[in-house]
């Protein structure tokens, strides 16, 4: 094999290994990730059936008759639409979702994205504060992974062998 041919075979085997580490943006279609639960809030009369793309870390989650609820704490989508606990809160709301969900998999502290109508506000409380809260109808859930201590480390295990022969 000349130079040439494996410089180009490790750029193309150098691209797959990168490429194969992007992550692929979770698919929010024609939702508005711009609007926050906050302003949805503040002007509910304006949002009532705007299609929104939230996401946050869950905050309770019950079963009831007919349908799952979760109290969301919101953070802003980052660039693969998955939330940002870095980035500043943007306000709580509430998921309804028809059906049910696992509560032990849609439990406090887990990310998630919503993609649904905005259909009403709920006053409530956060601890005693008085809170209102937008309510979305969701049309489509993702449950991020959780992080564990896996996460971050390398998929890929190279390692040298030693063959003894007698």
């Amino acid at each position: 094999m000349n130079r040439r041919t494996a410089l180009t075979i490790a750029l193309l085997l150098a691209g797959t290994f990168l490429a194969g580490g992007c992550a692929t943006p979770y698919d929010i279609g024609s939702a508005d990730p711009r609007v926050t639960p906050s302003e949805a809030a503040r002007d509910v009369s304006g949002m009532l059936n705007h299609n929104v793309a939230w996401g946050g870390q869950i905050a309770t989650a019950k079963n009831l008759k007919d349908r799952t609820e979760l109290e969301v704490v919101g953070y802003p989508l980052d660039a693969v639409n998955r939330p940002d606990r870095d980035a500043k809160p943007t306000g709580r709301f509430i998921v309804i979702r028809s059906g049910y969900l696992e509560t032990a998999d849609y439990a406090p502290g887990r990310l998630i994205t919503v993609v649904g109508m905005v259909t009403q506000t709920r006053a409530g409380t956060v601890g005693e504060a008085k809170y209102i809260y937008p309510v979305v109808m969701a049309d489509r859930l993702r449950l991020w992974p959780r992080p564990d201590a896996a996460q971050g480390e390398p998929r890929f295990h190279f390692g040298v062998g030693v063959g003894i022969i007698r």
